[in-house]
């Protein structure tokens, strides 16, 4: 089973910047579909971004973040990115990465720690 640890989260002003990594362990990277899921204070855990499996040429947003979130991967280095540009308040949770159901967006791994993001108004 792959699993899991975030970084790269922090404080920021709004309209600033962050890219978050999701580093796996585990031999079968490639073959997965990843997404990043946030769960801010008191909500549900969202899934956000999605990026298909092998070369990553599908991706997928929500419309809360589409068009400033950029969701990739790096097979050679079991990574996948999260590039968020022009970040609001809302952005505001702690972000996590997972293998998924492409199709549905069902989580299918354990959870890591996630990495906190907060943007400052």
């Amino acid at each position: 089973q792959v699993q899991f640890v975030e970084s790269g989260g922090g404080l920021v002003q709004t309209g600033g910047s962050l890219r978050l990594s999701c580093v796996a362990s585990g031999s079968a990277f490639s073959s997965n579909a990843i997404g990043w899921y946030r769960q801010a204070p008191g909500k549900q855990r969202e899934l956000v971004a999605r990026i298909s499996s092998s070369s990553g040429s599908i991706t997928a947003y929500a419309d809360s973040v589409k068009g400033r979130f950029t969701v990739s991967r790096d097979n050679a280095k079991n990574t996948v990115y999260l590039q968020m540009n022009n970040l609001k308040p809302e952005d505001t949770a702690v972000y996590y990465c997972n293998t998924l159901y492409y199709t549905t967006g069902t989580p299918l791994g354990s959870w890591g720690q996630g990495t906190q993001v907060t943007v400052s108004s």
